[in-house]
Protein backbone atom coordinates (compact mmCIF):
# COMPACT_ATOMS: atom_id res chain seq x y z
CA UNK A 1 0.00 0.00 0.00
CA UNK A 2 1.32 3.41 -1.12
CA UNK A 3 0.57 6.40 1.18
CA UNK A 4 0.78 9.84 -0.63
CA UNK A 5 1.88 12.37 1.48
CA UNK A 6 1.19 15.54 0.49
CA UNK A 7 3.43 18.71 1.40
CA UNK A 8 1.06 20.05 4.24
CA UNK A 9 1.07 16.65 6.28
CA UNK A 10 5.07 17.30 5.89
CA UNK A 11 4.65 20.45 7.64
CA UNK A 12 5.23 22.80 4.20
CA UNK A 13 8.50 21.27 3.34
CA UNK A 14 10.43 21.58 -0.02
CA UNK A 15 12.40 18.78 0.47
CA UNK A 16 12.34 16.09 -1.99
CA UNK A 17 10.71 12.73 -0.51
CA UNK A 18 12.63 10.00 0.60
CA UNK A 19 11.47 7.79 -1.84
CA UNK A 20 11.31 8.48 -5.52
CA UNK A 21 9.46 6.60 -7.75
CA UNK A 22 10.53 8.21 -11.24
CA UNK A 23 13.37 10.04 -12.92
CA UNK A 24 13.13 13.50 -14.10
CA UNK A 25 13.93 13.95 -17.98
CA UNK A 26 17.43 15.54 -19.17
CA UNK A 27 16.30 19.16 -19.97
CA UNK A 28 15.35 19.46 -24.26
CA UNK A 29 14.58 14.98 -23.68
CA UNK A 30 11.35 15.36 -24.96
CA UNK A 31 10.13 14.26 -28.08
CA UNK A 32 10.32 16.28 -31.34
CA UNK A 33 7.24 15.23 -32.89
CA UNK A 34 4.21 14.31 -31.14
CA UNK A 35 3.23 10.80 -29.81
CA UNK A 36 1.10 9.81 -33.35
CA UNK A 37 4.40 10.17 -35.27
CA UNK A 38 6.62 6.96 -36.15
CA UNK A 39 10.18 6.92 -34.19
CA UNK A 40 12.30 8.22 -36.86
CA UNK A 41 10.63 11.33 -37.12
CA UNK A 42 10.26 11.68 -33.06
CA UNK A 43 14.14 10.94 -33.05
CA UNK A 44 15.44 12.57 -36.02
CA UNK A 45 18.60 14.46 -33.96
CA UNK A 46 20.16 11.00 -32.72
CA UNK A 47 19.25 9.56 -36.17
CA UNK A 48 20.88 12.42 -37.92
CA UNK A 49 24.17 11.81 -36.02
CA UNK A 50 24.27 8.32 -36.24
CA UNK A 51 24.25 8.09 -39.82
CA UNK A 52 26.68 10.70 -40.40
CA UNK A 53 29.16 8.63 -37.76
CA UNK A 54 28.22 5.11 -39.72
CA UNK A 55 28.89 7.21 -42.63
CA UNK A 56 31.83 8.10 -41.88
CA UNK A 57 32.99 4.96 -40.72
CA UNK A 58 31.93 3.27 -44.01
CA UNK A 59 34.04 6.00 -45.56
CA UNK A 60 36.65 4.67 -43.34
CA UNK A 61 36.93 1.33 -44.90
CA UNK A 62 36.74 2.37 -48.20
CA UNK A 63 38.85 5.28 -48.98
CA UNK A 64 40.81 5.90 -45.65
CA UNK A 65 41.07 6.52 -42.09
CA UNK A 66 41.51 10.26 -42.13
CA UNK A 67 38.50 11.34 -44.03
CA UNK A 68 36.08 9.03 -42.64
CA UNK A 69 37.35 10.03 -38.85
CA UNK A 70 36.54 13.77 -39.99
CA UNK A 71 33.21 13.14 -41.14
CA UNK A 72 32.57 11.15 -37.46
CA UNK A 73 34.23 14.03 -35.61
CA UNK A 74 32.01 16.74 -37.95
CA UNK A 75 29.21 14.51 -36.74
CA UNK A 76 29.38 14.29 -33.02
CA UNK A 77 29.98 17.98 -33.62
CA UNK A 78 26.57 18.38 -35.47
CA UNK A 79 24.99 16.71 -32.56
CA UNK A 80 26.61 19.74 -29.80
CA UNK A 81 25.30 21.91 -32.55
CA UNK A 82 21.74 20.50 -32.47
CA UNK A 83 21.68 20.24 -28.69
CA UNK A 84 22.90 23.76 -28.54
CA UNK A 85 20.24 25.18 -30.75
CA UNK A 86 16.81 22.93 -30.68
CA UNK A 87 14.88 23.14 -28.03
CA UNK A 88 13.91 19.01 -28.02
CA UNK A 89 16.08 16.73 -29.33
CA UNK A 90 14.62 13.14 -28.17
CA UNK A 91 17.31 10.60 -27.12
CA UNK A 92 20.34 12.95 -27.83
CA UNK A 93 19.23 14.52 -24.62
CA UNK A 94 21.69 12.83 -22.04
CA UNK A 95 22.28 14.70 -19.12
CA UNK A 96 22.00 18.71 -18.94
CA UNK A 97 22.32 20.91 -22.05
CA UNK A 98 25.43 22.60 -21.01
CA UNK A 99 26.96 19.19 -20.37
CA UNK A 100 25.71 17.84 -23.70
CA UNK A 101 27.23 20.70 -25.70
CA UNK A 102 30.52 20.74 -23.89
CA UNK A 103 30.83 17.27 -24.21
CA UNK A 104 29.86 16.72 -27.71
CA UNK A 105 32.18 19.35 -28.23
CA UNK A 106 34.93 18.50 -26.83
CA UNK A 107 34.54 14.92 -28.00
CA UNK A 108 34.24 15.91 -31.77
CA UNK A 109 37.09 18.27 -31.46
CA UNK A 110 39.22 15.98 -30.05
CA UNK A 111 38.46 13.27 -32.76
CA UNK A 112 39.10 16.41 -35.74
CA UNK A 113 41.99 17.28 -33.59
CA UNK A 114 43.32 14.20 -33.48
CA UNK A 115 42.82 12.91 -37.08
CA UNK A 116 44.49 15.97 -38.36
CA UNK A 117 47.97 15.37 -36.66
CA UNK A 118 47.49 11.46 -37.16
CA UNK A 119 50.64 10.00 -38.86
CA UNK A 120 52.41 9.21 -41.28
CA UNK A 121 52.11 12.97 -43.20
CA UNK A 122 50.09 14.56 -40.75
CA UNK A 123 47.69 17.54 -42.45
CA UNK A 124 48.24 19.65 -38.61
CA UNK A 125 51.12 19.53 -36.80
CA UNK A 126 51.35 21.30 -33.65
CA UNK A 127 55.04 21.99 -31.87
CA UNK A 128 54.08 21.94 -28.32
CA UNK A 129 52.89 18.64 -28.83
CA UNK A 130 55.84 17.56 -30.33
CA UNK A 131 57.45 18.81 -26.70
CA UNK A 132 55.35 17.28 -24.68
CA UNK A 133 55.58 13.92 -26.58
CA UNK A 134 60.06 14.18 -26.06
CA UNK A 135 59.03 15.17 -22.70
CA UNK A 136 56.92 12.29 -22.09
CA UNK A 137 59.16 9.56 -23.56
CA UNK A 138 61.90 10.60 -21.50
CA UNK A 139 64.01 11.43 -24.43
Amino acid sequence: MVVEVTTSERGGSRRYPEVTWDTARPQGGGRTAGGGYPAPVRQWPLLTVLAGTLAGLLVMTVSGFRIGLLIVGCSVLAGGVLRLVLPAVGMLAVRSRFTDVVTYGALGTLIVLLTLMAQPDPWLELPFLKDILRFSAGD
